[in-house]
């Protein structure tokens, strides 16, 4: 059996699937904000308490915000900030009495989708996250690519490509920067965005129901976010060609963007056409959790 456990900003859910991917067991609990010592009881209790329903241990993957820093074993880049610092691995393989594996929640999703989902087949999948950050997860093989830093597939600290007069500098980035592609296709970003067009402060949700009303400015905002996800995208096919796009996070949801961006692509990409597969995700929410626990192959452990 393989547990999986989901440590997000405002829910930690564990999960334990059978060899066949069926789930076994599920239980969520709300996110101890800024209390490590809390966040680490919730997560050893969610292990057990997933280990009492099924009657079985399991092995066990973490899909955590940012990643274990090859040089120090803390994290770091996690938007979690209370968790930057902290030698979550061993705080945790001590209370669980098990080595455990740790990945990058947008790893965890890529994974997912690979393994047993919208990817599934394919050689090189890349998981792309537009929700509350942009960050994004390479599986080649149907492994996860990490990387000496531990930072492949953050495409989100990247600049916009291709940026156009009035997207210099770009908005300021919470790492320091401006300009990057997460502040741009995030939701926020887009809310920002608009915002700045029209004056009026609308969610992402409220924007594409607008624009499906017939609004302008909301039409133009989704036009605009529309070809800068082409042009990110046209980036990572430049460097990575993966065999299919996966998007994940509240904007994948917005369903016009699998007729929208796929033209674009040929527009910025560098070759006479483009054949990479964009696609929403086959398990939507539960895809990160599903990652972490198959961040353990058949028979390990």
């Amino acid at each position: 059996m393989r547990i999986g456990v989901d440590l997000g900003g405002t829910k930690i859910e564990a999960v334990a699937l059978g060899d066949d991917g069926d789930v076994r067991a599920r239980q969520r609990v709300p996110t101890p904000r800024d209390d490590y010592e809390a966040t680490l009881r919730e997560i050893t209790d969610l292990v057990l308490g997933v280990e009492r329903e099924t009657g079985s241990r399991g092995t066990v993957g973490i899909g955590i915000p940012g990643a274990l820093s090859p040089a120090t074993g803390r994290v770091k880049n996690a938007n979690s900030v209370w968790l930057n610092g902290q030698r979550l691995d061993e705080d945790l393989e001590r209370r669980l009495e098990r080595p455990l594996r740790f990945a990058n929640d947008a790893n965890c999703f890529a994974l997912s989708e690979a393994a047993d989902g919208a990817g599934a087949g394919a050689r090189v999948v890349f998981g792309a996250i537009l929700g509350t950050g942009c960050g994004g997860g390479i599986v080649v093989d149907g492994r996860v690519l990490t990387g000496p830093n531990a930072i492949a597939g953050e495409w989100g600290h990247n600049p916009l490509p291709w940026p156009e007069d009035v997207e210099r500098p770009g908005p300021p980035c919470y790492c320091g920067k401006r300009g990057c592609i997460e502040t741009f296709l995030s939701g926020p970003g887009l809310a920002r965005d608009h915002a700045a067009s029209s004056g009026e402060i609308l969610s992402p949700p409220e924007i594409l129901a607008r624009a499906e009303a017939g609004d302008a400015s909301a039409e133009a905002a989704l036009v605009r976010y529309a070809d800068r996800l082409a042009r990110a995208l046209a980036s990572v096919i430049n460097v990575l060609d993966p065999d299919v796009i996966v998007l994940g996070g509240g904007m994948s949801n917005v369903s016009r963007l699998y007729r929208d961006v796929p033209p674009l692509l040929a527009r910025y990409g560098f070759s006479d056409r483009i054949d990479n597969r964009m696609t929403p995700p086959v398990h939507g929410d539960s895809s990160g959790v599903r990652g972490a626990a198959w961040l353990w192959g058949p028979g390990e452990g």
